[in-house]
């Protein structure tokens, strides 16, 4: 269903309303503009008034996007975060992931919550490891994918080479919208391919583009007046000539298939080509679609509401101590104070204040639709994984919690304050932040994350929203693994390895191996048994 369907269904329908949505999560390496890029949609989109307030003076020195008090101090995204807003008529659900390479997990799962992404890559570096990563999550769940090569303003790699990387390794056509007028020091705007449409700098060479300039093609003389240099001109056109007859035409459904990927060359910092990529995801990007679930697919146009938890943050206003499920709503129309069952629980709850999300921003929701984003304030009671729906036979599926790379066990500076540091832990894991691991033996909490950094995030939130301070120091374990197969061969297994079994948060049994070869080792001697490095969510 797209833009030209919505025009036919009736106004305020809820066919309409899923033709007019577009969720979207943006993946990046570290450094390659991410957070900017996101500053810029939002202000294109008329969500802000002032795009790359990190850049402001005083208490505006703050990215929407970025609301953690650690993100503001080291500059980067290390929770995902939700941005509403809309244009020309079209509402989009940017789901801000975080780019840093030790927050895989909470990535992955927003990922699971949106219906496309755009990538983004530095002119200078092309793929780095972490975007080859995320995008492979992203083949995982047929997410479609279009292309920001950031920073042409900026000595950078030959358009054409990157375009090959691309379709080298990534195995993707490449069909590109804007090409650059020049690179570096030489830049002179950006040009788009489909719209004949010049953006060109200020004169001074700050802040962003002078004008959209509208010309017959690129052989239109009105170019050389507009650019001004006879022989990069020359090397323009004959570029903009090649990419137009020799690469891929955007085709709408190679993209939607995860076949072809369009590619806007632009800079975010000085705004060109953002407008263009809003203009692209409006245009081609699938409206919500239909989720994996169990027994059968949830197709949006279903009359009843159903939705999934991808998310639980803890502490968003550490006033109120509040505690929020970011919600994907799947199907139906969702009106507050709904009365959803909890599925598997056998609960149902009426969710009262739903709310829309600005990054830390909030505006309580009377309703919301397919691939919409709301915040369900509860204590405790939703955990990620977990399906809301009207109906009481649908679990919606796909949503994996990863085995750590990294385990540390937990110090406690103050004894008297265990009670602070259980219910911290407890917290942080189910918003999945972190994996905390009971061993039935003695009384040691480890603490399993992605990557370092997870560690440093962990001890200043627990500093700042529970008032108390921890510390991490060796594990004599190396692997934790979940435990699965026949009762009685499970059980045997536990009783015979008491010292290295612990519970996860769902108190599912786990293998703390304490080397690679033991874990080896092991499976070959229990066959019956499997020890899995993912386990479902339930």
């Amino acid at each position: 269903m797209d833009q030209a369907l919505a025009s036919k269904a009736a106004p305020g329908s809820l066919e309409a309303e899923i033709a007019n949505r577009r969720t979207f999560a943006i993946i990046s390496h570290p450094d390659a503009g991410k957070t900017t890029l996101t500053e810029k949609l939002l202000y294109f989109g008329g969500a802000i008034r002032l795009a790359g307030q990190v850049r402001a003076r005083g208490e505006r020195r703050r990215t929407q996007s970025d609301w953690m008090a650690i993100e503001q101090q080291r500059g980067i995204s290390v929770t995902s975060s939700v941005m509403t807003f809309q244009r020309d008529g079209v509402t989009f659900n940017l789901l801000d992931t975080p780019g840093h390479e030790d927050f895989s997990e909470d990535t992955y799962r927003t990922l699971t919550a949106v219906d496309s992404a755009v990538m983004v890559i530095d002119a200078a570096k092309g793929i780095e490891s972490q975007t080859l990563k995320l995008f492979e999550v992203c083949r995982l769940r047929d997410v479609p994918i279009i292309t920001y090569i950031n920073k042409v303003d900026r000595e950078g790699r030959d358009p054409f080479e990157l375009m090959d990387e691309i379709s080298e390794k990534l195995a993707l056509d490449v069909a590109p919208v804007t090409w650059p007028i020049g690179m570096g020091t030489q830049f002179k705007g950006c040009y788009n391919l489909r719209d004949n449409v010049v953006l060109k700098p200020k004169k001074d060479g700050a802040g962003a583009f002078d004008a959209e300039e509208r010309v017959n093609g690129i052989m239109d003389p009105k170019l050389d007046d507009l650019v001004g240099d006879p022989a990069l001109m020359e090397q323009f056109r004959s570029e903009a000539d090649l990419a137009s007859t020799a690469l891929s035409p955007v085709d709408p459904v190679a993209y939607r298939e995860g076949h072809l990927t369009p590619v806007y060359f632009g800079s975010a910092l000085r705004d060109f080509c953002v407008g263009d990529l809003l203009d692209g995801l409006g245009a081609w990007a699938p409206p919500p679609r239909v989720q994996p679930a169990e027994p059968a697919p949830v197709d949006p146009t279903e009359d009843k509401v159903t939705a999934f938890v991808f998310k639980v943050q803890a502490n968003m206003d550490p006033n109120h101590r509040d505690r929020i499920a970011f919600t994907r709503i799947c199907s139906g129309r969702f009106k507050r104070g709904m009365k959803l069952n909890q599925v598997g629980t056998g609960k149902s709850m009426a969710v009262q204040a739903p709310i829309f999300f600005f990054a830390q921003d909030r505006d309580i929701a009377e309703e919301a639709f397919p691939g919409d984003i709301l915040g369900i304030p509860n204590h405790g009671t939703l955990r990620v994984g977990d399906t809301l729906s009207e109906r009481t036979d649908v679990k919606v599926t796909g949503l994996p919690r990863f085995a750590p790379e990294i385990l540390r066990r937990v110090r406690t500076g103050d004894p008297m304050k265990v009670k602070q540091v259980r219910r911290a832990l407890h917290d942080l894991s189910e918003e999945g932040l972190a994996q905390v691991f009971k061993t039935r033996l003695g009384a040691d909490w480890i603490v399993g994350v992605v990557g370092a950094l997870q560690l440093d995030v962990m001890i200043d939130r627990i500093k700042a929203e529970y008032k108390v301070e921890i510390g991490f120091e060796g594990s004599p374990y190396a692997a934790a693994r979940w435990i699965h197969g026949p009762r009685d061969k499970v059980e045997e297994f536990i009783s015979k390895n008491s010292s290295q079994i612990a519970e996860d948060n769902d108190e599912s049994p786990v293998y703390m191996a304490k080397s690679a070869w033991e874990l080896n080792y092991t499976a070959e001697r229990w066959p019956d048994l499997t020890f899995g490095v993912t386990k479902e969510l339930v």
